[in-house]
């Protein structure tokens, strides 16, 4: 009898342990962030744990920052005698390989793009499309802002994704974007959406896109960071290096009655067209560029070293095209350094 009213008091004994581990786990759970509050981690590179070093389990245990592959700015690195950037509002130049930053101007700094834009716009395009698609023209391409560079596509035109890719990298075709737009986005609204989530993905939280395009809109900005990292990944994709690289590009797509419309348009990168050249030992791979009255005159590059080592460089709200790439030439002699 003693025996089984041990057996009793053990099970009485247990149920309470266990309803004591249950309440504290639901109180641990409310505290965490199941109910209304809400609690969240400094961001801080110095803290054992914070929301930037506790971001990745990896297999054998440890964990991976977020930005382990990329390179990281905190302040401005410049050499005022070796850059003259007095003429540009922001600029950076990174190598890729080391992850490691070369120079740093306003690097943080909320900006218009201009047709920087275009670079998202190309890697949601080529996540979410095929380059045999066939994309056709609505209203959405008529853009009547003076002095957009356009393609001139009607509603009812008609070209494949790839030959969309080609004339907006190449060209910066602003009717383009729109068409590409509203054909993987079913709107130009709903790709705009898209562009927004895949910025947050890469880690460029200080980017807002309102268009596809970078024509003017005060609430459509990014920072001179922010376009590393997208850029960052766009040279992953293939289909977008081999395009940066061209000085030209001909095609022919169609209009709503299905006659040809014959297009010849030349790259607007002033290094590939051979009117500046690269410092020596650095060779211009291709980039982007950029030009409106808010956003002023924009640059992003991919270039290499003798090595073949990567880099990317970035300058923002140059005053004139001639000061961009002056500027942009003394910034790419610093991989020599």
């Amino acid at each position: 009898m003693k025996h089984i009213s041990r057996i009793k008091e053990f099970r009485v004994r247990n149920r309470k342990i266990t309803a004591l581990a249950m309440g504290l786990a639901l109180m641990v759970s409310a505290l965490g962030g199941c109910g209304d509050m809400k609690y969240g981690m400094d961001y801080s590179l110095a803290a054992q744990v914070s929301s930037f070093n506790v971001t990745m389990a990896q297999s054998n245990g440890m964990t991976k920052p977020f930005a382990s592959d990329l390179c990281v700015v905190s302040a401005d690195m410049m050499d005022d005698e070796a850059v003259d950037m007095a003429h540009a509002e922001a600029a950076v130049l990174f190598d890729v390989s080391e992850k490691e930053v070369r120079y740093s101007k306003n690097a943080h700094t909320q900006m218009y793009p201009a047709s920087l834009t275009k670079v998202m716009t190309a890697i949601v395009a080529i996540q979410n499309s095929s380059p045999d698609q066939v994309l056709v023209a609505t209203d959405a391409v008529r853009i009547t802002e003076s002095g957009a560079q356009l393609c001139g596509l009607k509603a009812g035109d008609s070209m494949t994704m790839a030959q969309a890719l080609h004339i907006l990298l190449l060209y910066s075709a602003n009717d383009v974007a729109n068409l590409i737009a509203e054909n993987v986005g079913g709107s130009v609204d709903g790709f705009v959406e898209m562009m927004n989530k895949e910025a947050k993905r890469l880690g460029a939280t200080n980017t807002n896109f309102m268009n596809p395009h970078g024509l003017t809109d005060e609430n459509h900005y990014t920072t001179p960071y922010d376009m590393y990292l997208i850029f960052n990944e766009a040279i992953k994709y293939e289909t977008f290096t081999e395009i940066i690289q061209m000085t030209n590009y001909q095609t022919t797509y169609y209009d709503a009655n299905g006659r040809e419309k014959e297009v010849d348009y030349k790259t607007t990168n002033r290094f590939l067209k051979g009117d500046f050249q690269a410092p020596t030992n650095v060779n211009v791979i291709g980039g982007k560029t950029g030009t409106t009255n808010a956003a002023g005159h924009c640059l992003i590059l991919l270039s290499r070293d003798t090595a073949g080592n990567p880099y990317i460089s970035v300058i923002l709200r140059a005053e004139n095209n001639d000061y961009l790439y002056q500027q942009m030439t003394d910034l790419l002699d610093e991989i020599n350094k």
